[in-house]
């Protein structure tokens, strides 16, 4: 008797916890951590479906200018996003693109900033799973360089300045000490969250693009919080990573499409 693959067994069928199927996603997949913030992405989609909402685990799928892009909400942590991550992997995803909220950890970044991740520190338990501690967890380049770009561009000429830095994954939103604080600070480490690294190290194992952008929700290093009243800067972050992100899809599916073209020439 064979020990059970999991991987084996879910591939290509309707999945255990997001509750999708293949023919239920495109390539491109948001994933945001909070399920209303699905029903955000779909405001921006042509035609979005609600195709499944099981859990913490909200899915969408629509069209942007053409091309076939949905959403699924991760919920907090690592260990749900990777499990929604593999499925969604499981049934076509090839593109998966955390979009969340970050506190800063750098004097000059205010709330309502973004910040992309050029790669993570991995301070929690869910990719010493899948490569040793010592192995890094990046995004994909590619991506992650057309994202800064067109970030840029979509903030040109407003009040939104856009950070590119490393991240610090980590596990417990309580459990960080002014001590831990102050370590993430000296190490130079721009934001601190809790998704990018198990994404990033997951996109590499199972040969897929990822990437992570957040909107600034406070900075940890000027004491700048938002904790008992509506944060309208992180809503109006949230919206504009939304866009950001699928500008990038539609430019990245071009790129893509006119590399294709040119390698059967």
């Amino acid at each position: 008797m064979s020990v059970l693959d999991k991987q084996s067994v879910t591939k290509g069928v309707k999945q255990y916890h997001i509750e999708l199927s293949p023919e239920d996603i495109g390539e491109y997949v948001l994933l945001p951590g909070d399920p209303a913030r699905s029903d955000i992405v779909a405001q921006y989609l042509e035609s979005p479906q609600l195709v499944g909402h099981n859990r913490e685990h909200r899915s969408f799928t629509g069209t942007y200018k053409g091309v076939r892009v949905s959403v699924t909400s991760t919920g907090m942590g690592c260990p749900s996003a990777a499990i929604a991550a593999e499925e969604l992997i499981n049934i076509g995803a090839k593109v998966l693109i955390r979009i969340g909220s970050t506190a800063a950890l750098q004097d000059g970044i205010r709330i309502g900033d973004l910040v992309i991740s050029c790669g993570a520190m991995k301070n929690e338990g869910t990719s010493k799973f899948y490569v040793p501690d010592c192995f890094p967890a990046v995004p994909d380049f590619r991506f992650t360089n057309l994202l800064h770009q067109v970030a840029l561009e979509m903030t040109n000429d407003t009040d939104t300045n856009v950070f590119l830095g490393i991240s610090s994954t980590d596990d417990a939103f309580y459990g960080e000490t002014p001590e831990w604080i102050q370590k993430l600070i000296s190490l130079k480490i721009t934001n601190v969250e809790m998704e990018a690294s198990a994404l990033f190290t997951i996109g590499h194992v199972r040969d897929v693009v990822a990437a992570c952008i957040c909107g600034v929700s406070g900075n940890l290093k000027t004491g700048e919080v938002i904790y008992q009243e509506k944060n309208t800067r992180l809503a109006e972050a949230w919206e504009q990573e939304i866009q950001v992100v699928l500008e990038t899809i539609f430019k990245y599916e071009q790129l893509k499409t006119a590399s294709n073209l040119a390698g059967r020439k």
